[in-house]
């Protein structure tokens, strides 16, 4: 199941694909709650969302992988568990999608996502330019992908994990000392998982997790996706309102799907996937770098698990040509209507924001901003415009 949401601007913006994580959770979330056209108000009705990426971009958000959202197979071998199988699945989607709608096949094509979609982005990314460079099937015009607060190296995650909660005041010293024993087993653990790919990596989802699981007892009722809130249920937020609309008999016929109950995160992808979580994603990026492929990672400020300071890190100790002249480059502030919405970092096609006021859902808590994240991103070209002054002034 897709959704595409031509551009309320030009039908010659770019092309913007949104992965939502999980893994097995609906790119409805993103639709109806990050940066569709729409939000869903109280009474279960639609509003127009004012800073939607339609408003810049012509976007498409699909279910993926195959038994999220409305996507489904009546075959229990299409359920896939590893990013070569995902990243296949939504190349051959693109290119039938090229194919049926020929008039965007030209324009720029980014692909941009959250969470669990840092393993999801970089891969397909690759794919995307593997696909093009072998000229098998229509070119897709790549020119950037966008990372939010995504799961991308976990073995720089996973120290980050401590070094984060301990500096929000979410642990003491004395639980970051106790926890932070269990961090050597994990990076040792990923290592393995690195070669390795099946089993084993689904082991090391469990040790590595337990970290992450005892920051969370400390917490509290504390929502993990942003720290400034309480949790609310399984997923930390209220999506009843999107349950509710989905499984509406008028709109599931609407959407032509049929008896399928929506379900927000599907259980059964996110078993399947348990032997990806911890590899390293990270590999595919350097390569697309040196072709001049853009990549924006960002995060906001109050997410915990994926938090912005391991990300920080990954992209900092990430090596490519140039990973000391982006070690060098000043951090700026980021500048949304006269105000201060982050702090920005680049070099060449890579940048890093970390958004201010912001937790895992930085579209659904700092919208403007988020949309002027988008439009200077696909509009400038980062290896020209280097100083990032240059962006923070347009912005």
């Amino acid at each position: 199941m897709f959704y595409f949401f031509e551009s309320r601007n030009s039908k010659k913006d770019p092309v913007v694909i949104w992965l939502t994580g999980g893994p097995g959770c609906g790119s409805e979330l993103a639709v109806f709650y990050d940066n569709g056209p729409f939000t869903i108000a109280d009474n279960v009705s639609l509003v127009w969302n004012e800073y939607g990426w339609d408003k810049a971009s012509n976007l498409l958000d699909v279910d993926q992988p195959i038994g999220t959202g409305f996507s489904y197979s009546s075959d229990q071998r299409d359920i896939r568990h590893n990013e070569d199988e995902v990243s296949n699945d939504l190349y051959d989607f693109l290119q039938a999608f090229f194919s049926e709608h020929p008039e965007f096949a030209n324009n720029d094509f980014y692909i941009t996502g959250e969470s669990y979609a840092g393993h999801y982005i970089p891969a397909f990314a690759g794919r995307v330019h593997q696909g093009n460079k072998a000229k098998g099937g229509i070119h897709i015009n790549l020119k950037g992908f966008a990372i939010g607060n995504g799961l991308t190296n976990p073995a720089i995650h996973c120290k980050a994990y401590t070094d984060y909660a301990l500096d929000m005041g979410v642990i003491k010293k004395s639980d970051y000392d106790r926890i932070n024993k269990m961090v050597p087993v994990c990076e040792m653990a990923i290592k393995l998982c690195g070669t390795d790919g099946t089993i084993s990596c689904m082991a090391l989802y469990f040790v590595c997790n337990s970290t992450i699981e005892e920051i969370m007892k400390l917490a509290g009722d504390t929502n993990y996706y942003d720290l400034r809130k309480k949790c609310e249920g399984g997923l930390c937020y209220d999506f009843s309102n999107i349950e509710t609309f989905l499984n509406k008999k008028s709109v599931r016929d609407a959407l032509g799907v049929g008896n399928i109950d929506f379900v927000s995160c599907s259980p059964t992808v996110y078993q399947a996937m348990l032997v990806d979580w911890m590899r390293n994603l990270e590999a595919p990026i350097p390569n697309l770098l040196e072709d001049g492929i853009k990549l924006l990672v960002y995060a906001g400020e109050y997410y915990l698990i994926c938090n912005w300071l391991g990300n920080s890190r990954w992209v900092h100790a990430m090596q490519w040509s140039g990973q000391k002249e982006f070690v060098a480059s000043p951090e700026v502030l980021f500048i949304v209507d006269g105000s201060e919405a982050g702090v920005l970092k680049t070099h060449g096609p890579l940048g890093f924001l970390k958004v201010h006021d912001a937790g895992h859902m930085v579209p659904m808590d700092q919208p403007k901003a988020a949309l002027e994240m988008l439009k200077i991103w696909t509009k400038s070209t980062l290896s020209e415009a280097g100083d990032s002054e240059k962006l923070v002034a347009e912005m």
